[in-house]
């Protein structure tokens, strides 16, 4: 069967350096650190004392106080990025077939809050049972999802992707497959995570997984930095509208870029940790340039899953080199969680945008906080290191890979 284009004509993110798409990208290119103390609960007694929070973000500027009580954290934070994307896409519901428009959102935890909250008041009462009669449809992981299709009437494909991580680059691919397939013909897609929470920094901590840099947050987050020594807690969403090319075109929608293909793969080694020669990930990109129908040498930038963990940054540059040989060189390789932190399973989503929006503006932004190389990952490549660079993108890769081995891989291209 000949497969539809797929298109993306809305943006919306709501992240640690910023509410808003261009407050976001403002703060991407300006090389912005998100990173600061942890103001959600006190911190004080943790080995991890700071995160990347939300700044100035009030739910009942978007949401109603009453509806809002009944959202997790992180389900608010999918409805208020999906808003920005759909006002962004500027579709005109009364025009629209909504049995052809869906919603696929990912999350890698989901209402970790919830359900952290739940449970300590039930340990601080007599033993009664007195549960909040919204505790489960608040902490499932699909229910972002949920919301946003009732919100917009959207009666097409509806579910909410886990895969860690991975979570909402699945999303958007799965979203890209059912418009390329003829199921739909608009997809809300993306990801969302609000773990900065007692029971997050205390699991990931346990897991030696984070920075414990506490004299120094901004500077916490290393990607390929010798020094590195853990990721950076991150919150927020990320969402995009897709639309079959000769949907938006007949709306006249104004189209930032083309989805090119999407790639998945498993590293079937180690529940936390990469495969050490990053096979998964090498996979991954083979896996999406085959899906685009692209080359190597086709591709300008990879935003890189690029965690600053000691394992997990030297696998993903190993891969790099074995998908790319001497073209790797030519790269664009960047990692924005080196100032957004990481997101978990909203990371793929904003890291797509930032991804889309370099082939807008032809800018490539950093990888800050670099200070020391890492002999063991190769000096001639280019990981924009500090200051954004100016390029003409036209095709950029960008990966994640999650706890379980589970690596996706999304390709935008420019519109042409």
């Amino acid at each position: 069967m000949e497969l539809k284009r797929v298109v993306v004509t809305g943006l919306g993110a709501l992240t640690p350096i910023g509410n808003t798409v261009e407050e976001y990208w403002n703060g991407l290119i300006n090389g912005k650190s998100g990173a600061a103390p942890i103001t959600y609960f006190d911190a004080s007694k943790f080995k991890t004392q700071f995160a990347c929070e939300l700044k100035n973000f009030n739910v009942t500027d978007f949401i109603d106080r009453k509806e809002a009580r009944k959202l997790d954290r992180y389900a608010q934070y999918a409805v208020v990025s999906s808003t920005e994307a759909m006002e962004d896409a500027g579709i005109d519901l009364d025009k629209l077939d909504k049995d052809r428009a869906g919603v696929i959102f990912g999350s890698g935890i989901g209402g970790l809050e919830t359900f952290q909250e739940e449970v300590l008041n039930f340990a601080a009462g007599d033993g009664t049972p007195k549960f909040n009669p919204f505790f489960i449809p608040k902490m499932i992981g699909d229910i972002a999802a949920g919301h946003i299709s009732i919100k917009y009437g959207f009666r097409g494909p509806n579910f909410g992707t886990v895969s860690a991580c991975a979570s909402s680059t699945n999303a958007i691919i799965d979203a890209f497959n059912y418009i390329r397939l003829g199921h739909a013909d608009v997809m809300i897609t993306g990801g969302a995570e609000a773990a900065v929470t007692i029971a997050g920094m205390g699991g990931f901590n346990a897991m030696h997984a984070l920075s414990t840099r506490n004299d120094d947050p901004q500077t916490a987050s290393r990607p390929m930095d010798k020094d590195r020594e853990g990721f950076v807690l991150g919150e927020g969403a990320g969402a995009l509208v897709l639309e079959s090319y000769e949907h938006a075109v007949a709306r006249g929608a104004t189209i930032y870029c083309e989805i090119g293909g999407g790639g998945m793969s498993a590293d079937a080694h180690h529940i936390t940790a990469p495969h050490p020669e990053g096979l998964g990930a090498k996979n991954v990109m083979l896996n999406c340039l085959r899906d685009a129908g692209l080359k190597p040498e086709d591709v300008d930038g990879v935003n890189m899953h690029g965690t600053s963990t000691p394992l997990g940054d030297i696998a993903e540059s190993k891969a790099i080199e074995a998908v790319f040989g001497e073209h790797a060189k030519t790269l664009n390789l960047n990692s924005t969680k080196s100032m957004t932190g990481h997101l978990l399973g909203a990371a793929g989503a904003i890291e797509t945008i930032a991804s889309i929006l370099s082939i807008k503006h032809g800018i490539v932004p950093p990888t800050i906080n670099h200070f020391t190389d890492d002999d063991r990952i190769n000096p001639e490549l280019n990981f924009t290191f500090n200051k954004a660079q100016k390029r003409d993108m036209n095709v950029v890769m960008s990966n994640t890979f999650g706890f379980g081995g589970h690596n996706a891989c999304v390709l935008v291209k420019k519109f042409k």
